[in-house]
């Protein structure tokens, strides 16, 4: 068993620092208590290697094609669509580090990426002329799923702190309802189901989950 000489504990396995204090760490090893932990590790590290390289490789390709041989979409002589590309890669590529990175609960994830999402769909239905689309069906019915699932990944998991996302998909629901309003002094449909959904789904909150909120406003941000 190693043994940490700042600490004063012995640490279990075989580990090369304390946790505590990370400090190299005096004695003899043990075997490992997990042993396929690092092999796992390993695996989810190559495939994120492979997918990052294949990334790179498709980025410089378009860039090469666009910026380069002047290789334009038909009907876009002047778009140059490989930043639209990259703009897309990175989305990806932020959701797969999303994934892999620990200490985020599933409600903060969804939020987060489907945010970023509509945001770069925003900017390429504005170059590709399918603006109106987007913002009048797509965003909305999108925001209203994400509002949903949330909603039910933040009842369901109880070990991360997803009731701030939850609070915080929900104003997104209000938010940009109230702004579509205020901009076009009128609501589609969609956007009018959207603020909807999230009323309902905030007064649902405060009536199953109303103490957990209110603890939860109050520890994170000191109310």
């Amino acid at each position: 068993m190693k043994h940490c000489p700042y600490c004063k504990v012995d640490i279990g396995g075989d580990p090369g620092k304390c946790p505590l204090c990370q400090s190299k760490l005096a004695g003899e090893g043990e075997i490992l208590y997990f042993p396929h932990v690092k092999e796992a590790y390993k695996k989810q590290s190559l495939f994120y290697k492979i997918q990052l390289f294949c990334v790179w490789v498709v980025l410089i390709v378009a860039l090469g094609l666009d910026l380069v041989m002047k290789l334009r979409l038909p009907g876009y002589p002047d778009l140059h669509w490989s930043l639209l590309l990259a703009m897309w890669l990175i989305v990806v590529e932020f959701g797969i580090m999303r994934r892999f990175k620990p200490g985020r609960g599933s409600a903060g994830k969804v939020t987060a990426i489907v945010l970023i999402t509509l945001i770069c769909l925003v900017v390429t239905a504005s170059y590709l002329d399918f603006f109106e689309l987007a913002l009048n069906w797509i965003v909305p019915i999108v925001l209203t799923a994400m509002i949903i699932a949330v909603f039910v990944l933040a009842m369901v998991d109880k070990h991360n702190n997803n009731m701030t996302y939850l609070l915080t998909g929900l104003a997104i629901g209000v938010i940009p309802s109230l702004s579509y309003f205020l901009a076009y002094r009128t609501l589609t449909l969609t956007w009018a189901i959207s603020l909807l959904v999230s009323i309902v789904l905030l007064v649902g909150v405060i009536i199953f989950k109303g103490k957990t909120v209110a603890t939860e406003l109050q520890r994170r941000f000191n109310i």
